[in-house]
């Protein structure tokens, strides 16, 4: 498919017109410049036409050692790897110096060239639109992102330079495993990529782990601290397994957030969470198990996701063995709900671990998918109680009856008996710890679901 990049100086409405052609709001966008930093890519439509559409950062002419200057590199590697570049401007104000400045540049990458002159709505912006001739860079062409006006404009002119694509014959599916209720069997599709959400703290070394998975500087890094905003899905093979990762903001406390975009970024990153199959809290080897990685993985648990723990920048650490020890024990007595959660290092600036941690999110995605059959569930069911049976609660017995499991992702399973309202919690957790143990569910987890009969004796229940 053919790629279109879209580059400009800062806050000329590249996202805005970014979120119009893939039809979603994937981009960040705000009113303040420089809010886009890493390239994002996503597929995008516009009539009958169909490409990959690359949104960039604003191009700044600044040292190149810079945050600026390391955006700026990025936007050029997006330039390089086009078919065609859509170069914006603001109409409302014209052609700029910096404008300018950068046309020329964009002139010597020697591909299709298409001015688009955006805020064009109204007469306001009639000047700066007929001002883009200046450039050299051929016809612009006047739209509105935000309003939806000119794209059919837009339309003729990339149907002009986009290279014709053969069409794509469609591979044959591979439907997942359908499952009875007596036989064991998986909910996980081998044929879809897995989506993994990389999240953590500030400065953690998230976009340097993906950066050392993709052999190459894909998203932008520094010792700056929380540079990534937007999240950004990437997708690659790994030993023939295909992904889908999302590098996403640093998560500071609630209340030390109080820049707009930075609480925009922190939505985007849980959202990327909560639309993750697995999740990776990467943890500071220097600092690990602050209260802030607590709340992350927490917040994963809570939306059901399959977890593991990844603990960065393990290069700096010296007594390594006794230190790995430490921080599992400490994952286990911090984060109960999720016992036996995999506790991985790994250092992106050296590349240890990276294998290890890909192998462990794939092992805790076969179980988070996971379906058992209700034989099994059973008999495990009548071991547990038989070696604790449920307590009496207010003088009355507890009776469970059998147990069922409906869904996986994450494993729900179903509780029946009578006075289950009064089960206490400890004794609840007694059962799902068990299940962990016995049944093979470590790390992730686990909806437990109380259903009883009804009473015949109850007066209330017909009223």
């Amino acid at each position: 498919m053919s790629k279109v990049a879209i580059i400009g100086r800062p806050n000329v409405g590249k996202s805005t017109l970014f979120n119009r052609l893939v039809g979603k709001k994937l981009a960040l966008v705000d009113d303040q410049p420089g809010v886009t930093r890493d390239r994002r890519e996503g597929e995008a439509t516009l009539f009958d036409a169909d490409f990959t559409l690359i949104d960039t950062a604003g191009l700044d002419d600044a040292a190149e050692e810079t945050l600026a200057g390391r955006m700026r590199q990025q936007t050029e590697v997006a330039v390089a790897d086009a078919d065609v570049i859509l170069f914006v401007i603001d109409s409302r104000i014209g052609v700029t110096p910096m404008d300018s400045h950068f046309a020329g540049l964009v002139r010597r990458a020697d591909k299709p060239i298409i001015v688009v002159a955006n805020k064009a709505e109204g007469r306001a912006g009639e000047a700066g639109a007929l001002e883009a001739h200046g450039l050299g860079l051929g016809t612009p062409v006047a739209i509105s992102a935000e309003h939806n006006e000119g794209m059919i404009d837009l339309y003729d002119a990339l149907a002009a330079v986009l290279p014709q694509s053969a069409p794509e014959l469609p591979e044959e599916e591979v439907a997942p495993l359908v499952l009875g209720d007596d036989e064991d069997g998986t909910e996980l599709d081998p044929t879809k990529p897995l989506r993994i959400a990389v999240v953590g703290r500030p400065n953690a070394g998230k976009s340097t782990l993906l950066n050392a998975w993709l052999g190459e500087d894909r998203l932008l890094t520094g010792p700056e601290p929380g540079i990534t905003r937007d999240s950004i899905g990437i997708e690659f093979k790994w030993r023939d397994r295909d992904l889908k990762i999302f590098d996403t903001a640093g998560l500071r406390k609630r209340s030390r957030i109080e820049d707009k975009v930075e609480k925009l970024a922190a939505a985007d990153a849980i959202r990327a969470v909560q639309f993750a199959e697995v999740v990776i809290v990467l943890l500071d080897a220097t600092i690990p198990f602050e209260k802030q990685d607590l709340t992350i993985a927490a917040l994963a648990e809570r939306e059901g996701r399959a977890i593991v723990i990844g603990v960065n920048k393990w290069d700096l650490i010296e007594a390594r063995g006794s230190k790995l020890s430490e921080m599992r024990e400490s994952a286990e007595r911090l984060l109960p709900q999720i016992k036996g959660v995999p506790v991985v290092p790994v250092s992106g600036r050296t590349g240890f671990g990276l294998d290890k941690l890909l192998e462990a999110s794939f092992k805790v995605a076969e179980t988070w998918n996971r379906r058992l059959s209700t034989s099994r569930i059973n008999r495990w069911l009548s071991a547990a109680l038989d070696a604790n049976p449920p307590p009496a609660v207010s003088g009355r017995r507890i009776k469970i009856r059998y147990m069922t499991q409906p869904k996986a992702r994450p494993p729900t399973f179903v509780l029946f008996g009578n006075q289950l309202n009064g089960l206490p919690r400890s004794y609840q957790r007694y059962l799902v710890n068990q299940m962990r143990d016995v049944l093979d569910l470590p790390g992730i987890p686990i909806r437990l679901v109380m259903r009883q009969g009804d009473n015949p004796y109850d007066k209330n229940k017909n009223r």
